[in-house]
């Protein structure tokens, strides 16, 4: 069966209405980019780079408002504590893997300085580990793969699954990588668009649901094996949302912190060993470099936030769940294999065809 996102298979996640793509573009001016790194030979390539850039302009000199949260630390985002300080984000963000943080962050910032940067600039790239599918310590990623991610970041549909950042990615012990999802919001002076974008490489089998049916335990490993003979650490997710609203930075801090019940409906409990790091950018307010400040801003206020919560939590649910749909076999660094979740045999649990074995 031809892979697809969640929605496609007839499955649907939240009540909330998605945006026309279902993906972090619907939000208006931001655009995502993509390298994807797949090599064989004396050093194996399963690997790449996702960027996403905030708006339309330069972003160097008119950023966005800004927060993260680290639901576990185990993990990196560069630039996160002047995002905490400033509450704005002055980057693009790079996705990448644990040891290319250095490259893409040097990409960002050799990208920024022909781009009007100032000379103290905090690029934000954040990572996950790929190391069982990808020879991490080949250090794959180089900075043009960062500049022509950057060069190609556009609107429109998002690639998902073994793309960029996410091509050497494991998600609940299948194949993942990178999945996108939006919701359309009603609040006041709406309607308004939060769009959600994830590099998914965390979680066990047995954890994973689908709409609260526990689809892990059903197909376990002695239906799809694991990717791995004895469990390593159970891995990290990044997640990045974007909202066209017009939000203060401690309202963005506390979308980020709502990725979390997106996260923790799909399985993920933030194990030690875990990055599980967000960040949500609000372009609601506009900050021109050539107006003088004071700046005039606008903010929702805080009894207005509860349907941004509700689609923070759905849309990061169904980004993990694309990621997955999407994500294809792949056999990687040393001959390790990681197995797509079978669409066919999804569709069969969700319809009742097939019932809970015990857990594996």
């Amino acid at each position: 069966m031809n892979r697809a996102r969640l929605r496609d298979l007839g499955i649907v996640i939240g009540v909330l209405p998605p945006g026309p793509l279902n993906a972090i573009t619907d939000v208006p001016g931001v655009r995502v980019g993509q390298t994807t790194l797949i090599s064989d030979g004396e050093r194996t390539a399963r690997t790449g780079v996702t960027v996403i850039v905030p708006r339309d302009g330069n972003i160097w000199r008119e950023p966005v408002t800004a927060g993260v949260h680290s639901f576990n630390g185990n993990g990196e985002m560069t630039g996160a504590f002047w995002i905490r300080e400033a509450g704005m984000l002055e980057t693009p963000i790079a996705l990448t893997n644990t040891g290319s943080i250095g490259a893409a962050h040097e990409a960002l910032l050799t990208y920024g300085g022909a781009h009007g940067a100032g000379p103290i600039s905090l690029p934000v790239v954040a990572e996950t580990y790929d190391g069982w599918l990808n020879d991490i310590e080949a250090f794959h990623v180089r900075r043009k793969h960062v500049f022509a991610a950057l060069a190609e970041a556009k609107g429109g549909p998002v690639d998902e699954g073994n793309v960029g950042g996410g091509t050497g990615m494991i998600c609940h012990e299948f194949k993942g990588g990178i999945g996108t999802a939006s919701r359309v919001v009603q609040a006041a002076g709406g309607p308004y668009t939060v769009g959600a974008l994830v590099q998914a490489n965390y979680g066990r089998r047995p954890q994973l649901r689908v709409a609260g049916v526990p689809v892990g335990r059903i197909l376990g490993a002695q239906e799809v094996p694991l990717p791995w003979p004895p469990r390593p650490d159970p891995g990290s997710i990044i997640v990045v949302l974007a909202t066209d609203a017009p939000l203060l930075a401690d309202q963005c801090a506390r979308l980020a912190r709502r990725a979390t019940v997106g996260l923790a409906r799909v399985g993920g409990t933030g194990h030690n060993g875990s990055g599980d790091l967000f960040l949500a950018f609000a372009t609601g307010n506009r900050f021109p470099p050539k107006a003088a400040p004071p700046y005039t801003i606008r903010m929702l206020p805080a009894a207005a936030l509860d349907p941004f919560f509700d689609a923070v939590a759905e849309a990061v649910e169904e980004a993990i769940l694309n990621a997955l749909t999407a994500a294809e076999d792949l056999t990687g660094h040393q001959g390790h294999q990681a197995h797509a979740l079978p669409l066919d045999r999804l569709q069969a649990v969700m319809a009742g065809q097939v019932t809970p074995a015990q857990p594996t």
